[in-house]
């Protein structure tokens, strides 16, 4: 009967919609509207309606999200209303009296107003407003009145409460999982019909792993190694020698740098650099010791504030000094100490909360619970970085190796000797005139070469205003006084003290905040399975998505917190998943019912990021030199490429030697002129927070990839390698390519083209033996003169198009 009623309930609520008929009368036309949509197959089954609880979280509230609350929601001054202001985003103001009635009456969608609006075909008052181009669907309007016929239940956002263990489920296949991730996605896969694929063949999950984890291929050999290990934990032992490899850091690095808006220059007017690069060696040592991610979070936000900070500790906060200045010399001061204080909020609030905080710079949060008052309260937190409206932050902080600290304190003591026999001297400084010049200038030199950083630096606060519509120019404004957003838990701070830096990282890291522990294993799950839980990576409030998995999400969350902030730890348990270990292989049956691949029934396949190409392509030809951290470099670039770069002009000179051939995370990092093989490759300008790279598929992209000098020098020390190494006929060579490449042999038919390209190209350089000349002669690695020159540019021709492949450039 309570089926029935409510089948009868949203007839009567959807054909209002379309039929409109005098309130009162549903008793009469109720029947024979629901028989009438019953035979015209309005709807299959009865099926489709919701007769379960309804979860607003995830039902509900989106709706209301995308639909209402830009006018009906937190932000006050957007606010409409008839009689006065209604607000949909909260439980009180969906009951709030409006004047004699309220827009929701607990389980009666028929005297709701919320549903005779948005079923009304009165163009003056439908909601959404049919100018707002967000009409509701059918589906959406059931599930509105059935809500409110459940009694309208409302609960906090997902996001906002603190994450809690879930109770790990039984499933059927007890011999699939291999811990609580399989279980809690395998449980979702049978409950949907769905079996997991089976584990990718060991040539083709070393080179996933490799990857992954260190953004490098494997070698032949460790394939090999790999392939032929039976002891039952081989798998395993390769994922530990992974984590422990110095290259782990830098594979890390790479996500964390896009996050932070790391660069080398300042981004805005004339971008010229800055000198931060010993940040990024931070970043690389920090995962690679495995640092905690709490510590990480502390020793970045307020490194400088800790008690007695290390050198570590206070190139950590040099996070703080990453946005974007200027030095224009008509730039108003007031103005960029505004525009870096609301781009700290937006990245803090990007990074560590996956919250939109920026949308509240002018206005109060249009969807999520945060306000323009929170916002520069919030701001307030960094107001006592000392850092000048206009003008390059200067490195404070000299790094010098204890070599250069000796030499240094030697030089000094000279100095001092020097000048103090000067002072004893009756000649005054003519004795001592041209060795005290030579001392002088020897001190400078050895200064030059000694590395220094921007680094945070406290001092008395900045007096903070909430800015009206973020108008810098307005000091009308109330004074805050450093907070986090009302909705959240306040800092635990005295009140006779101002809350810091350093109270906000704690704040974040504790056990009962939301965000921070969901944010990170949200992205790592991202890395190593293609899409996040959650695909909004760093929007995780009403307008983000829901999560696909959310028990999965919390139990990810609670196990990294309770591990300890153990990154390493959440990336083995990860990696070692039989859920990570699937063939990425199409299934004909998956293509329908999951095109997207969001229950994980099979690994992901995607392009690798623009720096990892370059770094296959320099390792496979062995070029690629390993140092680990380091002051950037720069890779070939075309020419005049920077002649838009002005006050001062300036030239571009690639780096030579070993510096050619570091890896791409040591790019050089110019913001307004990015080096055009990262953009090529979706590489971000790091001007703001980013979360996850586009990828695209571009002729930029094969272009780049065929003709950059990095890549045509590859292609060409990669043939005089398959000359040397890899046998003394055609089939044996291109084995080992292949095997070298793509770790595994060449299919029949991929040997046979290659085989004919070789030919091809054989008979055109002997032909022409001045082409051959300008393809060997791109880069400068000297060619190995022991090779025939027509043969060599043969197979460069193939190492090319074998680098260009799209496998080559996929991470299976």
């Amino acid at each position: 009967m309570a089926t029935l009623r409510n089948l009868f309930d949203l007839a009567v609520s959807a054909m209002r919609a379309l039929f409109p008929w005098p309130r009162g009368t549903e008793l009469i036309v109720g029947p024979v509207v629901l028989v009438a949509w019953i035979l015209i197959g309005a709807f299959a089954t009865a099926g489709e309606f919701p007769t379960r609880a309804i979860d607003f979280n995830r039902e509900i509230r989106p709706i209301l999200s995308n639909a209402c609350f830009q006018c009906h929601g937190p932000d006050v001054n957007k606010r409409k209303g008839v009689n006065r202001p209604f607000r949909i985003d909260t439980e009180e103001g969906a009951f709030a009296d409006l004047g004699g009635y309220t827009a929701v009456v607990r389980g009666k969608p028929d005297e709701s107003e919320l549903i005779a609006r948005i079923v009304s075909d009165d163009s003056s008052e439908v909601m959404p407003p049919a100018k707002n181009g967000k009409k509701l669907s059918r589906k959406d309007i059931e599930l509105l009145s059935e809500w409110v016929r459940q009694g309208a239940p409302y609960a906090k956002h997902w996001s906002l409460i603190p994450p809690s263990r879930p109770p790990i489920p039984e499933v059927v296949a007890t011999s699939w999982p291999r811990g609580a991730i399989d279980r809690l996605l395998l449980a979702r896969l049978e409950a949907e019909g769905i079996a997991p694929s089976p584990e990718a063949d060991r040539g083709l999950l070393i080179r996933r792993l490799s990857f992954d984890l260190i953004g490098l291929p494997p070698t032949p050999e460790e394939v090999d190694i790999f392939q032929t290990d039976r002891r039952p934990d081989a798998y395993e032992r390769l994922v530990e020698r992974l984590l422990a490899s110095p290259h782990f850091g830098e594979r890390m690095a790479v996500g964390w740098l896009d996050l932070v808006r790391y660069a080398d220059t300042v981004g805005y007017h004339s971008d010229v650099e800055r000198s931060i690069s010993p940040y990024r060696d931070y970043v690389i040592r920090a995962f690679n010791e495995n640092l905690p991610f709490d510590r990480f979070t502390i020793e970045q936000l307020a490194g400088d504030l800790l008690p007695d900070p290390t050198v570590a500790q206070r190139v950590a906060s040099g996070y703080n000094m990453l946005g974007l200045t200027t030095e224009e010399g008509g730039a108003q001061p007031k103005e960029y100490l505004a525009r870096y204080a609301a781009d700290r909020v937006r990245n803090v609030g990007s990074v560590w909360m996956g919250a939109t905080l920026g949308c509240c710079e002018c206005h109060d949060h249009k969807y999520d619970p945060y306000s323009a008052r929170d916002f520069y309260a919030f701001a307030a937190l960094f107001a006592d970085l000392q850092q000048e409206g206009v003008g390059t932050p200067k490195p404070t902080l000299s790094l010098a190796t204890p070599e250069q600290a000796r030499e240094t304190a030697t030089l000094d003591a000279r100095l001092i000797g020097l000048q103090e026999a000067v002072a004893a001297s009756p000649r005054g400084p003519t004795e001592f005139a041209e060795e005290l010049e030579e001392l002088k200038l020897a001190r400078s030199q050895l200064e030059q070469t000694i590395r220094k950083t921007i680094v945070a630096i406290s001092g008395p606060p900045r007096l903070t205003r909430v800015l009206r519509r973020g108008d810098w120019m307005d000091e009308t404004g109330e004074v805050v006084e450093p907070a986090v957003p009302h909705s959240l838990k306040p800092l635990d701070v005295p009140r006779a003290r101002r809350a810091s830096r350093l109270d906000l990282a704690h704040w974040l890291i504790s056990p009962d905040h939301p965000q921070t522990s969901r944010v990170v294993v949200n992205r790592l799950w991202k890395r190593y399975f293609g899409t996040g839980l959650s695909d909004s990576l760093d929007d995780l409030g009403s307008q983000g998505e829901w999560p696909t998995h959310p028990e999965l999400l919390e139990w990810l969350a609670v196990e990294f917190q309770q591990s300890g902030w153990d990154v390493k730890q959440m990336v083995r348990l990860m990696v070692t998943s039989s859920a990570y270990r699937q063939s990425s292989h199409p299934r004909e049956n998956l293509a329908a019912i999951d095109p997207a691949n969001r229950l994980y029934a099979r690994q992901a396949s995607f392009r690798l990021e623009a720096e990892a190409i370059r770094d296959n392509a320099l390792a496979v030809s062995g070029l690629l030199v390993s140092a680990i951290g380091g002051e950037s470099v720069r890779p070939y670039q075309p020419a005049g490429y920077w002649r838009f770069l002005n006050f001062p002009t300036r030239s571009y000179v690639p780096s030579a030697g070993a510096g050619q051939y570091r890896r791409g995370l040591y790019t050089h990092w110019q913001r307004t002129l990015l080096h055009p093989g990262l953009i090529a490759l979706d590489a971000p300008s790091r001007e703001a927070c980013t979360a996850s790279r586009p990828i695209s598929n571009t002729p930029q992209a094969a272009l780049t990839l065929l003709n950059d000098p990095s890549y045509v020098e590859a292609a060409r020390v990669l043939a005089e390698r398959v000359l040397t190494e890899g046998g003394t006929d055609d089939g044996t060579r291109l084995n080992w390519l292949w095997r070298l490449v793509l770790c595994r042999p060449p299919a029949g038919r991929e040997q046979s083209i290659a085989s004919a390209l070789l030919e091809q190209h054989r008979g055109e350089y002997r032909a022409d033996p001045s082409s051959a000349s300008r393809l060997l002669g791109v880069g400068q690695k000297t060619v190995d003169s022991r090779h025939d020159r027509a043969e060599l540019a043969a197979w460069t021709s193939v190492t090319r198009a074998i680098l260009n492949l799209d496998e080559t450039m996929t991470r299976d």
